[in-house]
């Protein structure tokens, strides 16, 4: 299965963007060639700012350009971006409803040798909490440039979550993009594993394994966390009886509890979250810190029959 960076499906969408409207304008903390915005500035230098190493100005000015009738696309990596300047996102950007879209990359443990202090496992915690913020964290690298795409069009703050490495592309060109409106990757009665990011294919590979044990798993994207596909989530609640999240993102405040939060108000059933559990990461290799967190395939295989004996 071919591999791509979701980074270079935002740096496809920014472009095409740039070239289909006047009121995209591109702003990057100095990372460009990481977060792929450099092609911005390489093609539309006038619609690029880089900001240098000042996050907190970057969405300042991203901001003041929106109230100028912009659509402000800010990037760098999640964990500085939601971090750093999070008092700016919440009383410049949300409270005042602007047209600011924020590129996190560099998102989860996949980072890899960077590290812990590179490692956003904490985004979307910060960023659903905000009111009137959209936030999506994307599949794959063709579900990404959708992703992007849609975001221009929404009205208001829009939180884009995607990662380092490349991941399979498990979508394809004809693959529906709906914010707010998950995707169902794979039906089943038995389970159903609600994934995002680069957790979507770890769990469609799980589910492969479970189909040999007999156990029939529906695999969800639901790419949007805010707003959350309620109906979907009940839908496969009622269905399945038994719900496994699974998301490259601390276990407290992200996807899992997102849905926990749906599930809690309408329909309790058992749930287990695949999730870094309450811990910074570490330097390594992306495969090995995915398998030593807990989040690859296997670990998703390992909640569903968890989650089926709490069934009963």
């Amino acid at each position: 299965m071919e591999k791509i960076p979701m980074r270079d499906g935002y740096g496809k969408a920014l472009l095409k963007l740039c070239r289909e409207r006047d009121d995209v304008v591109v702003l990057d903390a100095d990372v460009s060639k990481s977060t792929r915005t450099a092609w911005i500035h390489d093609q539309f230098p006038d619609r690029f700012l880089n900001m240098g190493i000042s996050e907190q100005d970057m969405i300042g000015t991203a901001a003041g350009l929106a109230l100028g009738g912009m659509r402000a696309f800010a990037s760098t990596y999640g964990v500085f971006l939601c971090g750093r300047a999070w008092d700016e996102i919440r009383t410049t950007v949300c409270y005042n409803r602007l047209n600011v879209k924020l590129g996190g990359a560099h998102a989860g443990i996949s980072v890899g040798p960077d590290g812990a202090t590179h490692q956003a496992l904490e985004d979307i915690a910060l960023m659903r909490v905000l009111p009137g913020m959209t936030v999506i964290a994307p599949c794959d690298a063709i579900e990404t440039e959708k992703a992007t795409l849609a975001a221009a069009g929404i009205e208001g703050p829009v939180f884009l979550r995607f990662g380092r490495e490349p991941v399979p592309v498990v979508s394809t060109e004809d693959t529906p993009f709906i914010p707010g409106k998950a995707n169902v990757l794979r039906d089943g009665c038995d389970a159903a594993i609600f994934a995002i990011g680069a957790m979507v294919y770890e769990a469609l590979a799980a589910a492969e394994t479970l189909a040999g044990e007999g156990v029939d798993a529906a695999v969800i994207n639901l790419h949007t966390i805010k707003p959350i596909d309620r109906d979907c989530i009940l839908r496969f609640a009622e269905q399945t009886g038994a719900i496994v999240t699974a998301e490259e993102h601390q276990r407290f405040g992200g996807m899992g509890s997102a849905v926990a939060e749906v599930l809690v108000s309408a329909k309790p059933v058992p749930l287990e979250m695949v999730a870094v559990d309450d811990s910074f990461g570490e330097s390594g290799q992306p495969e090995e810190l995915m398998r030593k967190y807990g989040l690859d395939a296997e670990a998703v295989a390992a909640a569903v029959r968890k989650v089926l004996r709490r069934k009963g």
